[in-house]
């Protein structure tokens, strides 16, 4: 086993990271746990996949990727054991898997069903208890049952309508670049070679897609198609998001989120 990835909403500010690595520590002492992401919006299933979906493949494979994230939010928890191209996931069955891999996995199966009596500890010991077996079996000789993933909620979707797609914004980075929940296959998909153009807040629009930032004149907004395959707005060497007033997308604003993208 190369090594173990935690993604999770807990933040840096109390003990649950240190928490949860300790835990994973008395099982697996000599495997290197790697942070990919504590700061996750909390309740923001798609930020959670698209960070996911960035990071799992420049891994080595046989890495576990262990996904702390809204772990109690179906009405029967459980904890799901998948295997894709050669990586391994540990998560709760939420729909951020489906969202994160585009495509049906190679293997799903259910490790643990939670009731009330359960704490998220129960839920660590035995994520920890499956990555130990794997160090000397296979997923399939786990005994485990196969299952199917839940599908991701429509709402973090793209909305196709004719001509016209309603998209919004599942990430901003560092820099304000903003992702939206639109692939490139996606978009491809809908346009079909034709023209394009997004339209957003301050009857902003733009027409053209760039492939880097310095494809543009300093200052100049552009969109592209980054390093995951999600369409981003961004603007060379500027603030994106800051400058159009976009921001992370919650449901209590859909029409201040939302992107139009229209293919005439």
């Amino acid at each position: 086993m190369s090594c173990i990835t935690l993604l999770s909403d807990f933040g840096l500010i109390d003990a649950s990271v240190a928490s949860a690595k300790g835990i994973l520590m008395q099982y697996t002492p000599h495997i290197p746990i790697i942070d990919i992401s504590h700061s996750i919006e909390p309740f923001h299933g798609q930020q959670a996949a698209y960070i996911l979906a960035s990071a799992y493949k420049n891994f080595p494979e046989g890495s576990v990727h262990i996904i702390l994230f809204d772990v109690f939010s179906e009405k029967e928890p459980r904890l799901l054991l998948c295997e894709n191209e050669g990586h391994y996931f540990l998560a709760p069955d939420n729909g951020i898997l489906s969202l994160a891999f585009n495509n049906k996995p190679d293997n799903v199966w259910s490790c643990m069903e939670l009731t009330k009596q359960n704490v998220f500890k129960d839920w660590l010991h035995q994520a920890a208890s499956i990555i130990k077996q794997l160090q000397t079996s296979s997923a399939a000789s786990l005994q485990l049952k196969s299952c199917e993933l839940k599908n991701a909620p429509v709402h973090w979707l793209p909305k196709v309508n004719g001509n016209v797609v309603e998209c919004h914004v599942i990430h901003i980075d560092r820099f304000e670049n903003v992702v939206i929940n639109i692939t490139q296959t996606q978009f491809e998909e809908v346009q079909k070679g034709r023209p394009f153009r997004i339209q957003f807040m301050r009857d902003e629009e733009i027409n053209t897609l760039r492939k880097h930032y310095s494809d543009e004149r300093e200052g100049e907004k552009l969109c592209r198609f980054n390093a995951t395959g999600y369409l981003e707005i961004a603007i060379n060497r500027g603030k994106a998001a800051s400058l159009f007033g976009l921001r992370l997308h919650q449901k209590q604003h859909v029409m201040y989120n939302t992107i139009k993208i229209f293919f005439e």
